[in-house]
């Protein structure tokens, strides 16, 4: 009994030191990036949130005139502190992606259809700014400012050229994936703009099958990644499913993680993965709750060397600041705006 109780502490003991930060402390100079969701933009009440829901007719009452997905809330994120931008794409019927989030028209503009279906050129004639409101449809605070404000992908790359980006699909086409990768193709410096892909399967996985060294990622990529973590991490090996990826992490769930927070992250950037951290998870939530407000900071630990995801850019350095998270001796790009 004592021989096996001996191994049983042995073993405790090995998994212990295998994933203890006692020993770690904070990782050698390296600090956080910062995705900015949608640039900065309007943000809404996310109660009961569902996939068709018009978050235009949930907007707070606006404290900046900026509308997600344009090219002039792309630049005040950067001008914020973000190293990366989250956008939303739509292939249109003319071979253009149109960076817009919403899946048909009527929620944000002044027509009503299917985005993906709707020629660019049509897309472009839109008022983008029509359906925002802040008071159920008393006021209309963005009315008639939006005409025109739709980019393409292109142009984004154009207009930002030192600028990164994640990349979301809104479909369900792998010919979503192939066009990015054709796009690429065609012009070799945007290659460098696209800091990952995400979305549903078929056209994330084709993306980064034709891409070379693109990282992305699908709701079933990330749960094979993290359950198999989960049930392996303890000692030390990491998942094929969490190579060369990227693995977004909720915040109220990742001291769940064997390592968390350094080792893990350590691990996953020797295998050529970035962990983005999300905000707290709840149930239904859509996977794009950020660390929005000075509770959520508060939970990022010190030292943290991977990407956190908000939809409060705008106040993100300040948060940042009070959570401690500034007072490096190589503050996060963040700080030093």
């Amino acid at each position: 009994m004592k021989i096996v109780l001996g191994i049983i502490l042995a073993v405790g003991i090995a998994i212990w030191a295998a994933n203890t930060n006692l020993f770690v402390g904070e990782t050698d100079g390296r600090t956080f990036e910062v995705i900015a969701h949608r640039g900065q933009h309007q943000t809404f009440d996310r109660t009961g949130l569902q996939n068709d829901t018009c978050t235009a007719q949930r907007i707070g009452p606006p404290s900046h005139s900026y509308l997600e997905n344009t090219l002039a809330s792309m630049r005040a994120a950067f001008d914020a502190g973000a190293s990366v931008v989250e956008l939303d794409v739509h292939l249109t019927p003319d071979g253009q992606f149109a960076v817009f989030h919403d899946w048909t028209l009527e929620c944000r503009t002044d027509a009503t259809g299917v985005t993906e279906t709707t020629p660019m050129a049509r897309l472009k004639e839109l008022d983008i700014g029509y359906g925002y409101t802040a008071d159920n449809g008393k006021t209309f605070p963005f009315r008639g400012q939006g005409i025109g404000m739709m980019p393409t992908l292109d142009e984004v790359f154009r207009a930002l050229p030192d600028g990164r980006f994640l990349i979301n699909f809104k479909s369900r086409r792998e010919e979503e994936g192939t066009a990015l990768a054709a796009m690429l193709e065609s012009n070799p410096a945007y290659r460098s703009a696209v800091y990952g892909v995400y979305g549903d399967d078929r056209p994330t996985l084709a993306a980064i099958d034709k891409i070379e060294g693109l990282r992305g990622y699908t709701k079933d990529t990330v749960k094979d990644c993290l359950l198999t973590y989960l049930a392996t991490g303890w000692s030390g090996y990491v998942p094929a499913a969490c190579r060369n990826t990227l693995v977004p992490v909720p915040v109220n769930y990742a001291a769940l993680l064997w390592g968390w927070p350094h080792r893990f992250t350590e691990r996953m950037r020797s295998v050529g993965s970035d962990v983005l951290l999300l905000g707290p998870y709840e149930s239904g939530d859509l996977g794009s709750a950020g660390l929005d407000d000075s509770e959520s900071w508060a939970l990022v630990p010190p030292g943290f060397a991977g990407a956190i995801w908000t939809n409060r850019i705008e106040q993100a350095a300040a948060m940042a600041s009070a959570a401690g998270l500034c007072a490096t001796s190589s503050p996060a790009r963040l700080c030093r705006r």
